[in-house]
């Protein structure tokens, strides 16, 4: 018998592009391929790229160059392009660039053995030419669920029936419906996000996400259940729920309420700890949302906002809404709410047409808004968008001054942000366990994966990853928190069981 081909899937920019690795993975594994982790042990190695801003394209051409340097130093033979990038530039990457062996757009996915088998026996597959992926859809987002478009962790166009493979290898999740990817975990550690949806239907000026990711369609949430409780068996214990907009979720299924349903259920699924919701809008953000993202056992208390600034003429230009005293008053609903919510959200400065008053304005936001993680970018033109065009572009040299006086301003203000949580107690989930150093590292309901610091433990007895753990804080370090643990939480049975009983008691007394 032949030895399986080996693949490894290196994995760029943010967690929605983490699930389609995860999806590639599922669909190579059940097509017999041996996954590996090293490139270098790999027949192939399949990058999965990022083309959201300069510097996370450029990250992308180094991973690829770095894996084109394998070859012919090892096993690796082939390396392919995947994801957004190679998507969004297609026919002019694999020009650019030779060391790719082959570069696949999102249509390719669904045949992703096939297409590395062609290209590993010398064959060629024929770059795709780019195009807006916005014109595959329907204008109306109701007709789209039905329409036979690649999406990216939906798995196959809609098709009569789900594709059923038997004798799928352990680890790789069933396909539950036409829209429910094969899904295979890269990573063993207690969180993994799931997509809610693809695609986007807003037109931020500065933002070329829409043209090569297409138009918003939801994923039904009986897929999206379905994956999370496979992801439970699997001894996940947080599901992050990602999208380009999570506000927007089941506008195109009849409901626009459907995440204030959807969330309920995913909270009692068994094994579940926490459940947190990224990508939020702040003008799409609505009261039931708000209170179903505040009182919900299991559901994090997390606001990940796009503000991307808070002067009312910047925000115009950039084609979004609000401003600084508008979103001062979202943040003060939120926290009326639930004291402990987390809040995070990115700015641009820069932008074409910002004035020092704008600056200043932001600056006003920001010292009231009491955020907990800050992202702060550069503006840069960004080809394809609608503000490459607008005059009154502001200096480089200026744009990098902005960048990073705001930078200080935001790494001072997160400090002094996680200096306000001392003395309170936390739910945390452990991530990682040293023995050795006797520090235990996890993380908050205020704190999203990779983005927003951790919290350090002090004792460690009886701890290991996927433990839920209320702890006292008794320190910072920046935007990381030192705690000191109280009290294991209870066993995720219990966990799931109490709050199913308390979500009966609630529907009993209002039945009454």
């Amino acid at each position: 018998m032949p030895e399986p081909r080996t693949v490894a899937l290196v994995t760029l920019g943010c967690a929605r592009n983490e699930v389609d690795s995860e999806e590639l993975a599922g669909r190579l594994a059940a097509d017999g391929w041996q996954l590996v982790e090293d490139a270098a042990e790999a027949d192939v190695a399949v990058v999965n790229t990022c083309g959201f801003v300069e510097a996370a394209k450029k990250d992308s051409v180094d991973a690829l160059l770095e894996a084109g340097d394998l070859k012919g130093q090892g096993r690796t033979q082939a390396v392919v392009a995947v994801g957004c990038m190679a998507e969004r530039y297609g026919k002019e990457l694999a020009e650019a660039l030779p060391e790719a062996d082959g570069v696949l757009g999102f249509d390719d996915y669904a045949n992703i053995s096939d297409r590395l088998r062609t290209i590993l026996a010398g064959g060629v597959h024929a770059a795709h030419t780019p195009r807006d992926r916005r014109k595959l859809l329907p204008i109306s987002p109701v007709e789209r669920q039905s329409a036979a478009v690649a999406l990216p962790g939906h798995a196959q166009p809609a098709e009569p029936a789900p594709v059923v493979i038997e004798d799928l290898p352990d680890g790789v999740a069933p396909a539950s419906g036409p829209r429910a990817p094969l899904r295979r975990r890269l990573e063993s550690g207690p969180v993994a996000s799931v997509k809610l949806a693809s695609g986007c239907d807003r037109r931020c000026a500065f933002c070329a996400i829409p043209s090569f990711r297409g138009s918003f369609v939801s994923r039904r949430p009986s897929d999206v259940l379905a994956e999370t409780r496979w992801l439970a068996e699997e001894g996940v214990k947080e599901v992050m729920l990602v999208s380009e907009n999570n506000t927007s979720y089941g506008k195109d299924l009849g409901d626009i309420r459907l995440l204030e349903t959807l969330l309920p259920e995913l909270a009692a699924v068994d094994g579940i700890e926490r459940i947190r919701v990224s990508y939020l809008q702040p003008a799409e953000m609505r009261p039931t949302l708000i209170d179903v993202l505040t009182g919900t056992p299991k559901v994090a208390p997390y606001f990940d906002l796009s503000f991307q600034h808070s002067a009312p003429g910047v925000l115009r230009a950039m084609r979004r809404f609000g401003d600084t005293d508008r979103f001062l008053e979202l943040l003060g609903t939120i926290r009326a709410k639930a004291p402990q919510a987390g809040v995070r959200s990115n700015f641009i400065v820069g932008f074409p047409g910002e004035s020092e008053a704008d600056l200043a304005e932001l600056e006003r936001f920001l010292a009231g808004a009491r955020l907990d993680a800050i992202g702060v970018f550069g503006y840069s033109d960004e080809e394809g968008t609608e503000a490459a065009g607008y005059p009154d572009k502001v200096d480089e040299d200026v744009v990098a001054e902005r960048l990073a006086h705001i930078s200080r301003l935001a790494e001072e203000l997160t400090a002094q942000r996680a200096e306000e949580r001392l003395g309170e107690s936390l739910e945390v989930l452990v991530e990682t366990v040293d023995e050795e150093t006797g520090e235990a590292v996890g993380r908050a309901a205020h704190q999203a994966p990779e983005t927003d610091g951790q919290v350090v433990l002090t004792t460690i007895a009886g701890m290991r990853p996927g433990t839920m753990v209320t702890a006292k804080v008794t320190g910072t370090e920046g935007v990381d928190l030192v705690a000191e643990p109280v009290t294991r939480a209870t066993v995720p049975g219990a966990r799931a069981a109490a709050a199913r009983d308390g979500a009966a008691g609630c529907a009993e007394g209002a039945g009454r």
